[in-house]
């Protein structure tokens, strides 16, 4: 790969050499057969660099493509993996348009490829109210290609809902496209099936659910976190305005004694003022220094967020309803935070919407209201900004920053949910101090387990080998025995 730079986009060839989980997954998809593994990534490398996907952006697509409505991003299925909608009726088939709706295809993957760190996606064909005029092969074979044979161990199955059986000739022919592995994830649907994979929460009402959601464009679409902020501890001027009785029922129902911290984040948001949320924990067995030690980070250009990647709540029975993220101010500016969630009616963060002084760390309370459980579909972000010298960080400074900030100053970092099983969770719930004990999440869990069944296969295909290297010698021996009998017959005929 390295010999021949001028096939390749350089930044993917940097990409590869830094990014081991990048590496890992077209080992994985490749059955960690390494000639195979580089056959992929030479041929994905070259199609990058001929479709340009580094340099795939709004501005260099036709505006029409996006109001088209025809792919988009929106939901996630019953395992918390991303929906990856194709609208087929949508779909009209012209040969002059073609390259631009595959680079479409290519931005969605390539800007959810780096916005979720490779998370995998389900792929959802809405087949609905489609005839013989929406069917065009070549497009659906580029789909194909790019979860193959371009993005590796990106596809976690292929929901296709109401396909109308006029297309089964067609579809026998895009089987032939997908190989073994990519079969096992057809997942041909109908109105009582499709919520086997997908929860009604993020099915439209033509496809027996609940979901709202209207596509439209622009903004380009991010359902994730379109909900307005709404939470019962929203920003900081409705956290101002919560009446004695709620903050009573909270700090009752929390244990929770840094409630005036939150109300007030100004007060606890230098480093040299930690250790005084310290003094409380005889109250509780939290202890954020301790924390913060132990957390994963996420190291942004203005703030480094922990933990990194996932908030960890317990389900209903082990009661753990609390998470805490620790924010860090790296710059020599005060930096304007606000935390969004999927689940607005779901969660508590205090505070969501407020400022970090230059070099000082803040703790924000992530909190399950109600009798309501975490699932693996929620999601959090938070954007950042800085803000200049000299401006003030009031509720209404605040608000007219957030206004007028470029979305281009914005850092943005995204947070799952995990939804610990265990009565003992491992990490980052209030309840339990035990921050030391590293998490396994099902991504970690599936790729060991991936990794022992390859060991496994590799060794049940040495002693394969070994067993007909045995059977061979077996067979060359008795040829030899023969062949030195049939000699000394012979010998002894001629003698005699």
């Amino acid at each position: 790969l390295l010999d021949k730079p001028d096939k390749y986009d350089t930044r993917d060839v940097e990409r590869l050499q830094q990014d081991d989980k990048w590496v890992e997954n077209y080992l994985i998809w490749r059955h960690d057969v390494v000639d195979d593994t580089l056959k992929m990534i030479d041929e994905s490398f070259q199609w990058r660099k001929e479709y340009t996907v580094n340099d795939l952006t709004e501005s260099v697509l036709p505006k029409w493509l996006f109001e088209s409505g025809a792919i988009f991003l929106h939901g996630y299925d019953k395992e918390g993996y991303k929906l990856f909608w194709f609208r087929v009726k949508l779909h009209v088939r012209d040969a002059k348009q073609q390259l631009e709706k595959k680079k479409l295809v290519a931005f969605w993957l390539e800007h959810y490829a780096k916005r979720d760190h490779g998370k995998p996606l389900t792929v959802v064909f809405d087949m609905s109210e489609t005839g013989i005029s929406h069917i065009d092969l070549d497009f659906v074979r580029f789909i194909v290609n790019c979860f193959t044979d371009y993005y590796p161990n990106f596809l976690t199955k292929i929901v296709i809902f109401e396909m109308p059986w006029i297309m089964n000739a067609a579809f026998k022919i895009v089987k032939g496209w997908l190989g073994p592995d990519a079969i096992s994830m057809l997942k041909f649907t109908n109105k009582n099936e499709v919520q086997d994979y997908i929860s009604g929460e993020y099915l439209p009402p033509h496809m027996g659910g609940t979901d709202s959601f209207k596509y439209s464009y622009p903004p380009l679409v991010d359902d994730d976190f379109q909900t307005p902020l709404c939470e019962n501890g929203p920003i900081t001027s409705e956290d101002e305005h919560e009446s004695k009785e709620e903050i009573d029922a909270d700090t009752k129902e929390a244990g929770d004694p840094n409630e005036e911290q939150n109300l007030n984040p100004k007060k606890m948001n230098s480093v040299e003022q930690i250790p005084k949320s310290e003094e409380q924990t005889d109250k509780t067995d939290f202890k954020p220094k301790n924390a913060k030690k132990a957390l994963t980070t996420f190291k942004g250009p203005l703030l480094h967020i922990s933990p990194a990647e996932e908030l960890y709540f317990g389900s209903k029975e082990t009661g753990e309803r609390k998470c805490l993220i620790v924010l860090t101010n790296v710059t020599k500016n005060i930096v304007a935070f606000k935390v969004r969630t999927t689940a607005p009616e779901k969660y508590r963060v205090k505070p969501s919407n407020s400022s970090c002084e230059p070099g000082a760390s803040l703790d924000i309370i992530v909190s399950l209201h109600g009798g309501f459980a975490a699932s693996l579909q929620d999601r959090f972000l938070i954007m950042a900004a800085e803000m200049d010298q000299g401006s003030g960080a009031g509720v209404s400074e605040l608000t007219q920053f957030w206004k007028e900030v470029p979305r281009t100053k914005v850092m943005e970092h995204r947070l799952r949910c995990h939804v610990l099983e265990s009565s003992k969770p491992s990490t980052l719930t209030l309840k339990e101090n035990a921050f030391n004990i590293p998490a396994k999440t099902n991504e970690d869990l599936h790729i060991q387990l991936t990794h022992l069944l390859q060991i496994n296969k590799r060794l049940q295909e040495q002693i394969d080998r070994c067993l007909w290297f045995q059977q061979v010698l077996v067979v060359l021996s008795l040829l030899s025995v023969t062949t030195a009998a049939f000699c000394f017959y012979l010998v002894y005929t001629q003698r005699s």
